[in-house]
């Protein structure tokens, strides 16, 4: 199609978002974060979406831009969220141009994303709530204050971080726990570390070895805690291998996988696999969180909590009642 019969408009706009404190974590801490919120519409309707570009997958806003305006007249001219797959590999632009696709086709309809996908309707459901690494009496301190969640996600640094773990236990006896490690292990420290907390309620260990780091551990699937992966899951292209591995569980978030689309495919595929699967998401905002919550039904641990870990809140953002997190509203998203 040429330019005149451009069917939609598309706009980005990086947005920066200060964080509630500074928010550490292995990978390095942040005081900001920066967002590119995509906006595709016609006269009529706008869909949106958000993702947050992660230095981690070698991505920057200036790059994740560049990205989506590679196919920005594919986007003009009416790209299907199927022909977008094929168009932008997994990562945060396909994810903030699938989302709003999702949005403007909800919109154009009359109806909830979740009855074009066929799901179920979405629920409010208990999320957990990060705590970043800091010191064990800090972030026992810091589980005390988070009373009003049931199921906290200890951010650790390494197999020194056994002794924040065990510091929140006490803090919080009637707290479930998620260890999140983000690569932070080696292979010799994870069979000493699970083993100190085989008898605690701790749900999960999450991506406690390096994303590619396969071949010289085994797992032990049937031990406890069970081991999830978080930055080795991107598509259901990975899945076989963390299973292979030991990997119990996985942390589905939207901007690895590449938005709404892959998600849903990605977690039908996981549970039949027998995955436990975790709902996830970087920080960001409730636009952000939206799209996962359409998916909610899928999974059985719930973290969606980035934008409690911000200064503010965006407009018509998502409604948070203790650890209780809503379904969007429409004026949202979807």
């Amino acid at each position: 199609m040429g330019k005149g019969q451009e069917l939609y408009h598309l706009e980005l706009n990086t947005q920066t978002w200060p964080t509630a404190g500074s928010f550490r974590i292995a990978h390095g801490s942040v005081k900001e974060i920066h967002v590119i919120r995509v906006s595709i519409g016609d006269e009529k309707f706008s869909g949106h979406g958000e993702c947050r570009p992660y230095a981690r997958y070698a991505e920057t806003p200036q790059t994740v831009t560049a990205q989506i305006l590679t196919i920005a007249d594919e986007i003009k001219s009416g790209i299907s969220t199927a022909a977008l797959q094929t168009r932008l590999p997994a990562g945060a632009a396909r994810n903030a141009v699938d989302c709003a696709l999702w949005d403007l086709k909800a919109k154009q309809a009359g109806k909830p994303v979740w009855t074009l996908l066929n799901t179920p309707k979405p629920r409010s459901r208990t999320t957990a709530f990060t705590l970043s690494i800091d010191r064990p009496e800090k972030m026992a301190a810091a589980a005390k204050a988070a009373k009003q969640y049931p199921i906290l996600k200890l951010k650790i640094d390494g197999p020194q971080g056994l002794e924040a773990c065990l510091a929140v236990l006490k803090a919080r006896p009637d707290a479930q726990l998620i260890i999140d490690a983000n690569e932070a292990l080696s292979p010799k420290d994870l069979p000493n570390f699970r083993h100190a907390l085989a008898h605690a309620p701790v749900l999960m260990i999450e991506q406690p070895l390096r994303a590619n780091e396969f071949s010289p551990v085994s797992y032990s699937p049937d031990d406890l805690p069970i081991l999830c992966a978080d930055e080795s899951l991107h598509t259901r292209a990975d899945l076989q291998k963390l299973w292979t591995a030991g990997y119990r569980a996985v942390n589905v978030k939207l901007d690895k996988c590449g938005g709404l689309s892959e998600a849903l495919l990605l977690m039908r595929e996981a549970k039949s696999m027998g995955f436990l699967i975790m709902a996830g998401c970087m920080v960001g905002t409730s636009l952000a969180m939206a799209p996962m919550m359409v998916l909610e039904s899928f999974a059985d641990f719930i973290d969606l909590d980035g934008p409690l870990l911000l200064a503010k809140k965006c407009e018509n953002g998502i409604k948070y009642e203790g650890a209780i997190i809503n379904p969007p509203p429409p004026e949202l998203w979807g």
